[in-house]
């Protein structure tokens, strides 16, 4: 018997990313299944604060299994609220699961 598979129901992982402005020390946080698509940051389709800090670049990305511990870890980032966490993290001197 052939099975077919579908690539909906196949595993996902999920990253925590941070993007860092190219024209200034600032860091954006998020979530998602495809950090890259994520830099559509840089080409105009967004407003608000990434419109205002164009051109993003990733910095940083970590996978998760599921979408609850990426979300909760891009949470715990934006509750630091440190650039200098932010920094450690990039540099992998702290490990965000080590505080989840």
């Amino acid at each position: 018997m052939l099975v077919a598979v579908c690539p909906f129901f196949m595993a996902m992982s999920y990253y925590v990313y941070i993007l860092r402005s190219q024209i200034k020390e600032t860091y954006y946080y998020g979530s998602s299944d495809d950090p890259d698509r994520r830099l559509l940051h840089n080409n105009g389709e967004s407003k608000g604060f990434t419109q205002r800090y164009r051109p993003w670049r990733i910095v940083f990305r970590q996978v998760f299994d599921t979408r609850a511990e990426a979300e909760s870890a891009e949470k715990l980032l934006k509750k630091w609220k440190s650039k200098k966490m932010t920094r450690f993290v990039i540099e992998v001197k702290v490990q965000l699961t080590d505080y989840m």
